[in-house]
């Protein structure tokens, strides 16, 4: 059996902001007119947890209202040829959704809470049960907070990013200001002379080793399936 080559693709709020997703990329410090150290901080959450709660809450109720796009679908598509990796800073389950087999979410996940008292215990909420608030508790009487990696936290899942970025023979960068660290750093752990590619409509300075495709998510991945395809 032929051992297929490893694709990772790191993306970010662009490959979902065609499916409606709202973002703060472009909104001048505010997401969906909330400030965003408000709703997605340690500060925010320690100041105003209820708040945060309900803002995380309507996230959730507009996320049950969008579809994957047709570029979360290419992406999981291309499993077929690849061993595919995804690694994004979005917290939706879109590319799940698109059919992706292997998501890492660096910054958290939109419908999962966790324990505020042990961390590792983490609940998938359901459609049917998407509100949280101050006063939910987990089965062992905890309080709970959104799955989410606010501002001013670590982000847990860089290490096992690095590991995968560490074994790709192809790179592909979707819909992302290449701004955020750690995330944007981790091109810099790939093999030397892996081809990379970046699709963006506004794409961000990047080294001259880096194919630029300027375009949306889903039109830079019918150009980008057309050059991968074996």
């Amino acid at each position: 059996m032929v051992k297929k080559p490893r694709l990772v693709v790191l993306t970010g709020a662009g490959v979902s902001a065609e499916s409606g997703v709202s973002t703060f990329r472009d909104s001048g410090g505010l997401w969906e007119n909330y400030p965003v150290m408000d709703v997605a901080s340690a500060d925010g959450f320690a100041r105003n947890p209820k708040l945060v709660h309900e803002f995380y809450n309507m996230r959730r109720r507009e996320l049950l209202k969008v579809e994957p796009n047709s570029a979360h679908r290419a992406i999981a598509e291309l499993e077929q040829w690849y061993h595919v990796d995804v690694i994004t800073q979005n917290v939706d389950n879109l590319h799940e959704r698109g059919g992706s087999a292997r998501v890492l979410h660096l910054h958290g996940e939109l419908m999962k809470v966790r324990s505020l008292r042990h961390p590792e215990r983490i609940y998938e909420l359901s459609v049917d049960n998407l509100d949280t608030s101050v006063d939910t508790r987990d089965g062992y009487g905890d309080p709970v907070r959104p799955h989410i990696v606010f501002f001013q936290e670590a982000v847990p899942a860089i290490e096992p990013a690095i590991e995968i970025m560490e074994q790709a023979d192809v790179v592909v960068v979707i819909g992302t200001s290449m701004a955020v660290y750690p995330a944007a750093g981790l091109i810099n752990y790939a093999r030397r002379g892996v081809p990379m590619y970046y699709i963006d409509p506004n794409p961000a300075p990047v080294p001259s080793y880096i194919t630029v495709i300027k375009a949306t998510a889903t039109e830079g991945m019918k150009r980008l399936t057309e050059i991968l395809h074996p």
